[in-house]
């Protein structure tokens, strides 16, 4: 069954409800300059209040890897997002300054008007051999959609069939690994990509908002039942 992650969240009474509702990873954003950037204290509150069923990801940006280390190691959180330009010799380095970290490593996808049809091979190419070097290093793959200055939570959707080519590059190669998506989903669209690709994971953010601090549980509790049932 497809995994769920709720991510941006900054209340325990959201995570409360996501983890209630059945998400299956809670997402906290330690990024800078985010709408959704949570402090170390206000993490700690959020991760008291998830029952055991629900895993932490804690959502960075090009940061500092102690810096990483030291807060997961006081949140006792075991997965990490990296969703900036973070290197394989970065994830490589993360993974040895503390094994017990899992890796979601971020790459973002081009949203479907900005590729014209005649460079789509090269690009999903491209995209697939930059994947190839961290497969090493990372646990999971997370796709989102780029947005020039934008980190995520966009709301926008990106080329779907960019990643049904990737993966079936990766399963012909002997490659594969588990991989989210995001972007723009919502609980009206959300059946479709699950359909599409068949993914091991979905994440969500403003999909199921009602303001850019707060989930709306109607939205969490519809998403969540439309990627479990398909």
């Amino acid at each position: 069954m497809t995994k769920v992650k709720i991510c941006g969240i900054t209340n325990k009474e959201d995570a409360f409800w996501a983890s209630s509702l059945g998400a299956d990873f809670i997402g906290l954003n330690f990024v800078k300059n985010s709408i959704r950037k949570v402090s170390l204290n206000n993490a700690k509150e959020i991760v008291s209040s998830i029952p055991q069923y629900s895993s932490v990801v804690c959502v960075f940006v090009n940061e500092d890897i102690k810096n990483i280390v030291k807060i997961c190691k006081k949140l006792n959180v075991s997965y990490v997002q990296l969703h900036g330009e973070e290197t394989p010799d970065y994830c490589n380095q993360l993974k040895l300054e503390c094994s017990f970290l899992k890796i979601i490593k971020v790459f973002k996808i081009k949203p479907e008007q900005d590729l014209q049809q005649q460079e789509i091979n090269d690009y999903v190419l491209d995209l697939y051999n930059k994947i190839k070097s961290y497969l090493n290093y990372v646990d999971y793959l997370l796709f989102d959609t780029y947005i020039e200055n934008e980190m995520g939570g966009t709301g926008k959707t990106f080329s779907w069939s960019v990643v049904k080519q990737i993966k079936g590059m990766m399963n012909e190669d002997g490659n594969y690994i588990n991989f989210f998506i995001a972007g723009g989903l919502t609980p009206e669209n959300v059946d479709e990509v699950v359909k599409f690709l068949e993914p091991w994971g979905i994440d969500v953010a403003s999909g199921v908002e009602r303001l850019p601090r707060r989930k709306d549980f109607e939205k969490m509790k519809s998403f969540i039942r439309k990627v479990k049932s398909v």
